[in-house]
């Protein structure tokens, strides 16, 4: 039996991506809290290995950007770095297009689970404060 993903709102932000976790099933809560509360739902795919992810989680933690992430937005964490094809299922299903995916792979989600934005088309905002406080703000 997989483990519940940890999903982030209120309870603040989690560095790191589990693995083995339910990421679907976070998901789907994440979509069900937003359309309870009208925050929208941030899914960060991700590794643990990926220089990339260590940068946004280190922004992510950051008291400005993560007080935006705990006002506007559920967040769920989920591991493509361990080649479970769920994962990678998941990420399918909110990113169509050809290439590889540049990690970390931001997808915004509305209280409908319906995609707002997602960054395997548009390109990462830049992993700073600055960068990424902009595209939460946009996205909120």
């Amino acid at each position: 039996m997989k483990k519940s993903a940890p999903v982030s709102g209120s309870s603040g932000f989690t560095s790191g991506y589990p693995t083995g976790a339910d990421a679907r099933g976070a998901v789907t809560a994440a979509v069900a809290a937003a359309k309870a509360d009208g925050k929208k739902v941030l899914i960060d795919f991700g590794a643990n290995w990926c220089g990339n992810c260590k940068a946004a989680d280190r922004v992510f933690a950051t008291s400005g950007v993560g007080a935006l992430l705990d006002a506007s937005y559920h967040v769920v964490k989920v591991d493509i770095g361990s080649q479970d094809s769920s994962a990678f299922d998941l990420l399918r299903d909110y990113c169509s297009g050809e290439g590889a995916y540049k990690m970390p792979v931001l997808v915004v989600l509305d209280g409908n689970g319906k995609v707002v934005t997602e960054t395997h088309s548009t390109g990462n905002p830049e992993l700073t404060e600055t960068g990424l406080g902009a595209f939460l703000r946009k996205w909120a």
